[in-house]
């Protein structure tokens, strides 16, 4: 999506680079840059490469700069560069990044093999478990159509998008739509700020009539959802509240919500939601069938990826405190442009789920308060190795808009009408099917305890294994699972795999378990760290994050399985950030990634929380040279960011 509002959900920080000759011209892009000013961004690192000046960091940041806005042609020029250059020291996301956007070329082969590089270092990403079956699942969306897709007549050259109902009218963003001659234009993209519109369904284009300047304004308005009776409206607004026009503390100006209720001349009343942040972005509402729950996505602390979906509850006192709607829901990509149809499904935008390119569109069942059921891809032609967004549905009609910036269009994003012609989901049920074996004498292993997980490590099913050592489990199709297997006086083992999309297949998975003697983990010595006796992958975690990440759990179920193996044993859990940002707030956050290794292992495995203590270090311990001020990839940083297991008593 080339358009504005699409640029806020480039949510990553980057330092500026100290390099004698271009430094003028780097320290400009990274400002743009920070500012979400991608364009000028562009045009500073241009010149900078012009000249022969091709660092790491400024191809990432070249490349970012397209994939941000859409422009999948030059980002996949810039991450191609990036990749010969610097293969091997290329991060998992930007190969990720890389990937998608040859797929949104339909450069499937070549998407396919910079996969298997983010497969082979990053398999316990979610992204990488799909990959194993995301071939057969795209051809299954790409050649099953359940949509006829029709243009609307009123698109304009630039930017129109995010459709939503109001009583018989649509209401729609736009910065095409404008009549003045000069009309103002944001350094993002040099294009006119974003008003909402509105239009009859069935008029003509001369009809289309700008939507009240009370909610419209000098700056940007996009993605409104109204109540059933039009007496209220939620939508997104940049941070301009009664004339005060407000930035971050890198001097970007974020989105926020507003709610907006009409008054008995037709005016209507605004007033900004008390959940907003100028640090960080909230926008994109949609109501709840009932509404009385407001979804929306944002970047704020804490999430999973570039953006994801919440919710808040709306009473008569205000809002609820915002809640993730959770793993199964939000990725580390994008999710964003949620919208509820009337029989109770969520929709939303995401390129981190399995998809033809882009952002594509995606639906789950709503189930209980916070539950959603599998998600699925709607498939072409709504969907396209193009940006897929603002879609919403009739559900008695089974009609409704979304918006794309695919080929054929009038302008950079236009408004697309659809009718859906065969059911969303498809039936598919799988089966694992394999045996618990003791790893050296490989004789059956009965009464384990065998545990399904799916891609967020939560427990699916559980069994126990027979006499034989079998176990079966019933899975869905092209889904992400991983089997365990664990008994009194052996070995915790675990296996990754993926559900393919032919239906009734039979997945094969045999774990082989190492009796306690073998385990190689006896004597422990009081100071000896687990991490390094265990041989365990890194407990990384996320930049300014400390959820415990799915590739970090499995390694703490083998710390948690030590920790059953001798109940007497005590450890310190010690946790570190790396070098970036406050000395201050990274003892906050490494503390919090203390104590959220610490909760993890206390109630995932049941361990008495007096048998662990726990400290966050901060960047006091760092174990390479990336300390303030020395400039260092993400990945080498990585490595300071860590957790220690360090035994106390024995």
């Amino acid at each position: 999506m080339k358009n504005i509002l699409k640029l806020f959900l480039a949510f990553t920080f980057l330092t500026s680079s100290l390099v004698s000759a271009q430094e003028g011209k780097i320290k400009k892009g990274n400002k743009e840059y920070n500012e979400n000013a991608f364009i000028d961004a562009q045009q500073a690192y241009l010149k900078v490469v012009e000249n022969g000046f091709k660092t790491q960091d400024v191809l990432q940041k070249l490349g970012d700069s397209y994939y941000f806005t859409a422009d999948y042609e030059n980002a996949t020029k810039w991450y191609e560069e990036l990749y010969n250059s610097y293969g091997p020291s290329v991060s998992p996301d930007y190969l990720y990044r890389y990937a998608q956007s040859l797929k949104s070329l339909r450069r499937y082969r070549a998407s396919d093999n910079i996969m298997e590089k983010f497969y082979a270092i990053n398999g316990n990403d979610n992204r990488a478990v799909f990959f194993a079956n995301e071939r057969g699942y795209l051809k299954q969306i790409s050649e099953a159509p359940r949509f006829e897709v029709a243009k609307v007549n009123f698109n304009t050259k630039l930017s129109d998008f995010a459709p939503s109902y109001y009583i018989d009218k649509l209401v729609f963003a736009s910065n095409g739509q404008k009549k003045s001659e000069k009309p103002r234009t944001h350094n993002w993209n040099d294009q006119p700020f974003l008003d909402l519109y509105s239009i009859s369904v069935e008029a003509s284009e001369e009809s289309v009539e700008a939507f009240s300047g009370k909610v419209n304004t000098k700056f940007h308005e996009s993605t409104a959802v109204f109540t059933k009776d039009g007496e209220a409206v939620y939508f997104t607004r940049n941070n301009y509240t009664k004339g005060n026009y407000k930035k971050d503390a890198n001097g970007t100006n974020r989105l926020k919500l507003y709610r907006g209720k009409k008054q008995e001349n037709g005016n209507w009343d605004i007033e900004e939601l008390p959940f907003n942040n100028n640090e960080y972005s909230v926008a994109h509402p949609a109501l709840s069938v009932d509404e009385k729950t407001l979804y929306f996505a944002s970047d704020m602390p804490g999430g999973k990826g570039a953006s994801d979906l919440y919710k808040v509850t709306i009473t008569d006192e205000g809002f609820s405190v915002p809640e993730s709607l959770g793993d199964g829901i939000n990725t580390k990509e994008r999710e964003t442009f949620p919208f509820v149809s009337s029989d109770n499904k969520l929709y939303f935008a995401s390129d981190g789920h399995v998809g033809l390119g882009g952002l594509d569109i995606f639906v789950t069942e709503i189930d209980g308060e916070n539950h959603f059921k599998k998600v699925y891809n709607l498939g072409a032609p709504l969907n396209s190795p193009f940006d897929d967004f603002t879609f919403i549905i009739n559900a008695a009609t089974d009609t409704g808009y979304f918006a794309s910036n695919r080929k054929g269009g009038v302008g950079d994003d236009d408004i697309y009408s659809f009718k859906r012609t065969a059911p969303l989901v498809i039936t598919c049920d799988q089966v694992v099917d394999g045996f618990i074996l003791d790893e050296t004498s490989k004789e059956p292993i009965a009464a384990a305890k065998v545990v399904l997980l799916d891609e967020n490590n939560t427990v699916v099913s559980e069994s126990t294994s027979e006499a034989n050592g079998h176990f079966t489990f019933n899975l869905e199709c092209v889904k992400a699972y991983s089997v365990r297997a664990t008994k009194e006086g052996f070995s915790t083992e675990e296996k990754s795999f993926a559900s393919s999309e032919t239906n009734k297949t039979v997945i094969e998975k045999t774990l082989l378990l190492k009796k306690g003697k073998d385990l190689n983990v006896s004597p422990i010595g009081i100071g000896s760290d687990l991490a390094k006796l265990l041989n365990l992958s890194p407990i990384n975690f996320d930049l300014n994050r400390y959820n415990i990440r799915p590739d970090a759990a499995v390694e703490l179920q083998k710390v948690i399985a030590v920790l059953n193996e001798y109940p007497t044993m005590k450890i310190d859990v010690r946790s570190h950030t790396d070098s970036r940002g406050r000395d201050s707030y990274n003892k906050t956050l490494s503390q919090k990634r203390a104590q959220a290794t610490m909760d993890y292992i206390v109630k995932e495995g049941g361990i008495d929380r007096t048998r662990i203590t726990g400290m966050g270090y901060g960047e006091t311990t760092l174990l390479n040279h990336c300390s303030n001020g020395v400039k260092c990839e993400d990945y080498v940083h990585e490595q300071n960011r860590r957790s220690e297991f360090i035994v106390v008593e024995n």
